[in-house]
């Protein structure tokens, strides 16, 4: 499972179950798969998870399946690592634009290209939204909606290294994750998959979340109308500021902008 520490006095994580990503949030550590889950022993005859070749080296994990068919991604001995790519997310809600940079995290943005390339985002629901005074995002990328969901593979992080202090940290542990900022969730060190996070106001986290691209303008208003919905009540919480988005979300479509 991913998760995302948060920043205030109890660092929480936001948490994607499985294989996938997940944004840290103040409170008690949040596991989207509703706690660890001992991994059941292999067959005798298992054969080891395969690995590709190239300097990502995305790995199978066979005790987290896919919740949507897909391949391992290329992984090319020179992975692209200069200049930036387009993708727009179709919501119900509306767009949001993003543009990922190839030089901050290379093996990132080849998956991410990849899994939307395979079509694997569309018709996935945004699963959780979080509104924390120290985090603030939107959690997508999972295709069962549960938070639980992945891509069948794993991947290293690509850590950024010059993120300010947070403000609102004065332990100096936790650094700033701007507003516009597009992360991966984790569910621990190299534990990348197909869940991300969508900052929409500024967050304090470790810096244990490869940032890999970053929110329009367009997409900002998309994600503070969705912000302004709230979250979802339950019988539980009356008033959470974590769980599924009042207003759901869903990517209809992922697409990538090709210059000609």
């Amino acid at each position: 499972m991913t998760r995302l520490a948060g920043v205030t006095a109890i660092a929480a994580a936001l948490v994607v179950g499985a294989s996938a990503t997940a944004v840290a949030a103040p409170g008690p550590t949040v596991d989207a798969s509703g706690g660890a889950r001992a991994a059941a022993a292999p067959p005798a005859d298992a054969r080891p998870p395969r690995t590709t070749h190239g300097p990502c080296a995305y790995t199978e994990t066979p005790d987290e399946p896919a919740a949507r068919p897909v391949p391992l991604p290329p992984d090319p001995r020179r992975t692209p690592d200069r200049g930036r790519v387009r993708v727009t997310l179709s919501t119900n809600q509306g767009p949001i634009g993003l543009t990922l940079d190839r030089a901050a995290a290379p093996c990132t943005v080849q998956s991410f290209l990849h899994l939307v390339g395979k079509r694997f985002y569309d018709r996935t629901p945004c699963h959780r939204l979080t509104a924390y005074p120290t985090l603030s995002v939107l959690q997508c990328g999972d295709p069962s909606g549960t938070g639980e969901g992945g891509p069948g593979y794993r991947y290293r992080d690509e850590l950024p290294t010059d993120l300010p202090p947070a403000p609102t940290d004065p332990t100096g542990v936790r650094r700033l994750y701007a507003r516009g900022v597009l992360a991966m969730a984790n569910a621990g060190p190299d534990t990348n998959g197909s869940q991300f996070f969508l900052v929409y106001a500024a967050s304090a986290l470790r810096p244990n979340y490869t940032i890999f691209g970053t929110v329009d303008a367009a997409g900002l208003d998309t994600l503070d109308r969705i912000a302004a919905g709230g979250v979802a009540p339950t019988a539980e919480d009356p008033a959470p500021v974590d769980g599924a988005p009042a207003l759901p979300v869903t990517i209809c479509r992922a697409v990538r902008a090709h210059h000609h």
